[in-house]
């Protein structure tokens, strides 16, 4: 099972549009006629946070490319859109929100801006010269705090699965909250509830074309329902946990494998150096810290031994140095780096047949 790999950022033709295409400032429709009407700068630098680099990257699928440079979401019940200006820095625009400080407050959150990508980068370029030089040709990739409920369905869909068809069932699950407003043709609403989601059935979301990862959700629903406290609040009680604890915790829901387990830690849980090892994290770490693993078989021990790597090289940030790595990886951005690098990845993919298969949970972004 296979990591999607985005060769474009992503304007999902799953999501309902209607024309004409957006314009550089969309037209928006709400519930909220109040909220912000222009374009505020969110004081955040293109090195801090490159938009093209975070969203379309496989860690979430609800943002959508609405406009040159422009992505749109919800945050809770907040529907937002940021965008670069001219010099690289990030504006922000409220569409739809009960409270304008709240949103605000909401989008640094989720946009994890307390953490400050250039002392990461710097450290992480002092353990790794590959790393620093990448760097120059990557800035801004930047790991979001999503909501726990929210990346875990998310996460949920992707098993075994592409880019298209996650993002169609992930707009399928978030048709079922409250309607926010529509961003240049695409409807936005506010993630349901857990509550909102048990009355969904299995049967319906087949019927969407969930496939077998329906009863995954609905058990999932049903598991996280019956926590003394909520499954909401439970799963924000993880943040306070070791990572070996989160990943143990979450291997308890219907249809998580450590590898998605990974995935939500490192998105939601601010496990800094959660690890999701799935082939192509396999083939980075053999390229570049483990070579003397090159062409063996993925498996489970090899998988907790490829984070380790990670961590001893990085540090407790290493999910943050694995992202850009990965991210460098992607066809659409091996076309922004200088042409020594591919020919060094096409010199040693020659050398090596990819024989490697991950266990049945390592379909994640």
């Amino acid at each position: 099972m296979k990591r999607p790999r985005p060769s474009t950022p992503l304007s999902p033709a799953s999501a309902k549009q209607k024309p004409p295409p957006p314009p550089q400032t969309p037209p928006i429709s709400s519930k909220n006629p109040k909220a912000h009407q222009k374009w505020v700068p969110l004081n955040v630098s293109q090195s801090e946070l490159s938009l093209p680099l975070t969203f379309p990257t496989g860690q979430t699928f609800r943002w959508k490319q609405t406009g040159l440079l422009q992505y749109s979401g919800t945050i809770g019940p907040h529907l937002v859109s940021l965008k670069h200006l001219q010099n690289g820095d990030v504006s922000y625009l409220i569409h739809s929100t009960p409270s304008e400080s709240a949103a605000k407050l909401a989008l640094l959150d989720f946009l994890n801006v307390g953490i400050s990508l250039a002392k990461l980068w710097e450290v992480f370029s002092e353990n790794d010269p590959r790393f620093a030089e990448l760097a120059k040709h990557l800035k801004g990739a930047r790991v979001l705090r999503q909501d726990p409920v929210e990346c875990l369905v998310q996460f949920l869909c992707s098993s075994n699965n592409n880019i298209g068809r996650i993002t169609k069932m992930v707009d399928f699950v978030s048709s079922l909250g409250t309607y926010l407003g529509s961003v240049g043709g695409f409807e936005f609403h506010e993630f349901p509830s857990l509550e909102r989601l048990s009355v969904v059935s299995e049967e319906e979301l087949r019927q969407a074309g969930f496939g077998y990862r329906a009863k995954y959700i609905t058990g999932t629903v049903d598991l996280l329902r019956s926590k003394p406290d909520g499954g909401a609040q439970w799963l924000l009680s993880l943040r306070k946990l070791d990572l070996a604890e989160v990943i143990d915790a979450l291997c308890t829901l219907p249809g998580v494998g450590p590898k998605v387990a990974a995935c939500i830690a490192l998105f939601s849980l601010d496990q800094h150096h959660a690890i999701p090892v799935d082939t192509h994290v396999w083939q980075i770490a053999t390229r570049y810290l483990l070579p003397e693993l090159g062409g063996a078989r993925l498996t489970p021990k090899l998988c907790n031994r490829v984070a380790e790597a990670f961590v001893s090289k990085y540090g407790e940030y290493a999910g943050w140095a694995q992202t850009l790595l990965f991210i460098a990886e992607l066809p659409s951005q091996k076309a922004l780096l200088p042409s020594h690098f591919q020919g060094i990845q096409e010199k040693r993919n020659s050398k090596r047949k990819d024989r490697n298969k991950c266990t049945s949970d390592d379909s994640y972004n």
